[in-house]
């Protein structure tokens, strides 16, 4: 097997630039470019188009938004030249030029989840007793950094709810 030298490098190259570098070069680069609604999509439209409304294809200039209700696409009718405006200025290598929605059978696939709010653990509903609390300011007399002080106040405070909750 016959060993390829190389210079040696001046400096080094950031991973970043490199794969910017290769996909810029690339047909997969200039795929990417083509499809960056995909990926400013929600940003765009706002959370509550996006939640109704996803980019599902894009022909010859022409993106194919899926939406799950007929108010909805008469909604996006309407916006149409303001999103046209806003694809053209943030993502202009795409090279949209229209919309054409469709509508969708049910939930627009790839939609975004809102993520669901985990309710508080008990032990954060605990209160402590003026005993507790006076000597948890006892433990952090002697600590003068105030931001630190804080942060460790949260922490006793919260070490001692987990213990009185169990």
């Amino acid at each position: 097997m016959k060993k390829i030298e190389r210079p040696p490098m001046k400096r080094a190259e950031r991973v970043g630039h490199l794969i910017k570098q290769m996909f810029d070069q690339s047909e997969l680069g200039r795929q990417l470019s083509r499809h960056q609604a995909w990926l400013i999509w929600d940003q765009l439209v706002g959370e509550q188009i996006a939640a109704r409304a996803r980019p599902l294809k894009l022909r010859q200039g022409v993106l194919e938004v899926q939406v799950d209700h007929p108010v909805w696409m008469q909604q996006l009718q309407m916006l149409k030249p303001q999103i046209l405006k806003k694809l053209a200025a943030q993502a202009p290598e795409a090279g949209i030029t229209d919309i054409f929605l469709r509508q969708s059978r049910g939930p627009v696939p790839g939609r975004p989840k809102k993520p669901q709010q985990a309710a508080p653990p008990p032990w954060l509903k605990v209160e402590l007793t003026p005993a507790e609390k006076e000597h948890i300011e006892k433990e952090l007399a002697a600590v003068n950094n105030p931001e630190l002080k804080n942060e460790l106040r949260t922490l006793f405070t919260r070490q001692i709810q987990h213990q009185k909750c169990r």
